[in-house]
């Protein structure tokens, strides 16, 4: 039986980066070839109901498990609260993960929603999670990014 697996899609050359490009990463998509793994596409921002392309986020407070606590803050570059834009697109993500029976996900680094171990706060790097990688691993998925490739 062929294993799903949630993947930024993103990563996979669909342009819902941001600024309405994308992170193509062969290494990706080589991997999933390789391992004969069926890719299930999401963007938590879009599936949140976020433009394409849409203002820069990142974490003024906290990170992705703050925001799971009711304790940290995302805003874009004009200062406006969208904590609980990105909370939804993390549920969604779930959904759809949970829909398709995956167990591991592989996500973007440094995104707000979907860093595993590295996010922006305040323009900086910083070792953290988002939003929707949190609940994802809260949820039991194995998470990976493509600089694991």
């Amino acid at each position: 039986m062929t294993e799903t697996i949630l993947v930024s899609s993103c990563l996979l050359g669909l342009p819902t980066r941001y600024d309405g490009t994308d992170n193509h990463s062969q290494a990706v998509i080589d991997y999933l070839s390789q391992n004969n793994l069926i890719p299930i596409l999401v963007c938590p921002e879009q599936l949140a109901g976020l433009p394409t392309p849409r203002l820069k986020c990142w974490f003024s407070q906290g990170d992705g498990s703050a925001v799971l606590a009711n304790q940290g803050r995302i805003c874009d570059e004009e200062n406006r609260n969208l904590t609980e834009t990105f909370l939804r697109g993390a549920k969604e993500s779930l959904k759809i993960a949970e829909m398709t029976n995956c167990k591991r996900a592989i996500l973007k680094q440094r995104s707000p929603s979907c860093g595993c171990r590295k996010i922006y706060r305040n323009g900086q790097i910083i070792e953290g999670m988002g939003v929707t990688a949190a609940l994802l691993l809260q949820k039991g998925l194995q998470l990976l990014s493509e600089d694991d490739f």
